[in-house]
This record gives structure tokens, C-alpha cells and sequence, in this order.
């Protein structure tokens, strides 16, 4: 597979007026109306397909990624394009820079069946995976004999099945969440986690997914855009040494992971996917990994730290 065909682009930060990505506010319109982001999310979509990305993923929380996306592959006549989806999230911010809350998690029999429905008629048959969003060990999931039923049916119905992950307990929750079956088959096929050089120890969990047969995808490869905006040291060295930007570094050591099957990334304006595409040719050696090697902090407090992040 090609180097930019191993890239995908995630939705989350163009799809609603607040995440917590840093950075974002440079690259997104001065007004995040619907119709502002829209075009916002076209004007990505179109640059990143022109450079060769085939994969987009959405989910159900993300504001109306779904619907941007949808409208976007139906006026475009794309046929080459995967799209993968999420639900148990569900957007409650009302398009609201200042909402208290703006997403609510919820893994039930009712929240996947609305949700599903819901993503098939923004998608239709383009929906080729729908993933679990932010599974983590204690998901009623796992006791769910019904939901796991439905997410079956699902699969018969065509559409892949998958799972991403958050937290501290990533590669246990891969690891359980693999071994699920329905029916003496192996229920997901396709896994999402969060890797980079300040949080990679999901790594062999992930590594054994793919060596599995399981598809790999890594989100948050810049750290909901800190190693961009506040790149360490070492980050920033490398970066210039080789004249691109402390995000193409950082995508760079993902793309160098031969587990990472896509990895998704999440600029809001062509601007940022001029930036990370730069990771496609900068060649990491092996002096340059051992000097990253020791940014990784304890899972515990990069969770915490991405938790303090505010909606921006």
C-alpha cells in the first residue's frame, strides 16, 4: 500500500464548532455556522482526495461530520472512498461554543440502534465500518448479549465492524474486545486507538491485532494537536533538520509503526494537510526514534492531561 494511501481523515475537529484540539482555531473560518463548516470539511475532503487519501471517519458525536460527509460523497461521485463511523457517543452541544457538556456517552441496545439508523441515512451504503466509539473495559458491552446481537445483525447487514479506544487501559481493552465472539465468529475486525510519541503503549496490543488479521487504525497522532502546537524539544529538532513541521515528525513515527494500517489525521484547512502530508517523505532512522523514545509519559497522566484540555 502506498504511503498516502495509508492515511485517512478523521472528522472530529472540522465536524462541530468546539473540540479540543489545539491549533484548530488557525485553520478553521472566523464564524463556525453549519454552512461555514460545511464548507470547511468539503474544502478538506477535496484537497486530501486530490492528494490520494481514500479513508474518512466520521462518527456520530462529531457534530454533523455524517452529514457533511455524505452530502460531500454524493455530490462528488466518489465510489473509492471507505467510510468508518462511530457510535455511543451522542453530540449534545447545540452548536454551542459554550455548552457545559458536548458529547454523551451511552453503549446500549437503544443508543446503537437509533444511532445506526441514523448513520445509514446520512451514508447509506458508503458506511463500510461502524466502530463502538471508546471502548474501554467497562463497557456494558461485554455483558450485553442483545447489543452484541444487533452489532451482529449489522455485519450481516454488510458493514464491517470495529472498536476504538480511550484511557489508560487501551491495550487490555483491545485485547478483551478481540477475543468477543458471536456466534463462533470473531465480532470486530477493525481497531481504533490513540498512539503517539507521548502515549504508545497500546503498541503491542495493536501490533498483535494486525499480526491478527485485524485492520489498525491510530487516531491522535498529534495528540489532539499539542506535539504540533507545543512540540517537545526533540520534536521540534528533528523538524528542523529536516525543514517540515513538528506535526510532520510526530505523524511520521506513527507512519514508521509497520502495525499502523491507517492512520488518521485531522487537519481543519488544506493549510494543515499541506503541513502533515510533508510526514510522506521524511525518512525517520533509527538515531531519531531512540531520541523520541523518551517523551512517552505514564499512560495515567497523558489521560489526564487530554481530559483538562478545554473545547475551543
Amino acid at each position: 500500500m502506498s504511503a498516502v494511501r495509508r492515511l485517512g481523515m478523521g472528522l472530529a475537529a472540522v465536524g462541530r464548532p468546539a473540540y479540543i484540539n489545539m491549533g484548530r482555531s488557525e485553520g478553521l473560518p472566523p464564524e463556525r455556522g453549519v454552512e461555514d463548516l460545511r464548507r470547511a470539511t468539503w474544502d478538506v475532503l477535496d484537497a486530501a482526495y486530490t492528494a490520494g487519501v481514500r479513508w474518512v471517519d466520521a462518527a456520530r458525536s462529531y457534530g454533523k461530520s455524517e452529514e457533511f460527509l455524505g452530502g460531500w460523497l454524493a455530490e462528488r461521485g466518489h465510489r473509492d472512498v471507505t467510510v468508518s463511523s462511530k457510535w455511543g457517543y451522542a453530540y449534545v452541544g447545540g452548536w454551542r461554543m459554550d455548552a457545559d457538556v458536548h458529547e454523551v456517552k451511552e453503549h446500549s441496545l437503544k443508543r446503537f440502534q437509533e444511532q445506526y439508523a441514523e448513520s445509514r441515512r446520512l451514508l447509506g451504503d458508503d458506511l463500510a465500518i461502524y466502530q463502538v466509539h471508546s471502548l474501554t473495559e467497562d463497557s456494558p458491552l461485554f455483558s450485553d448479549k442483545a447489543l452484541r446481537a444487533a452489532l451482529a445483525e449489522a455485519f450481516d447487514d454488510g458493514v464491517r465492524l470495529g472498536f476504538s479506544t480511550s484511557g489508560p487501559r487501551q491495550a487490555e481493552t483491545v485485547r478483551k474486545a478481540l477475543d468477543m465472539e458471536v456466534g463462533g465468529r470473531r465480532l470486530f475486525s477493525t481497531v481504533q486507538s490513540t498512539w503517539n510519541v507521548l502515549e504508545p503503549s497500546a503498541g503491542p496490543a495493536l501490533q498483535e491485532a494486525h499480526e491478527g488479521g485485524v485492520h489498525v487504525l491510530v487516531k491522535e497522532a498529534l495528540a489532539n494537536g499539542r506535539l504540533a502546537v507545543q512540540p517537545p524539544d526533540p520534536v521540534q529538532r528533528v523538524a528542523r533538520q529536516h525543514g517540515v513541521g513538528p506535526d510532520a515528525v510526530a505523524l511520521a513515527a506513527v507512519l514508521d509503526q509497520p502495525w499502523a494500517d491507517t492512520v488518521l489525521i485531522g487537519a481543519v484547512s488544506t493549510a494543515q494537510l499541506r503541513s502533515n502530508l510533508a510526514a510522506l517523505d521524511l525518512v525517520l532512522d533509527e538515531s531519531v526514534h531512540e531520541a523520541l523514545a523518551p517523551l512517552s509519559v505514564p499512560s495515567a497522566r497523558y489521560w489526564a492531561e487530554r481530559a483538562a484540555l478545554p473545547w475551543t
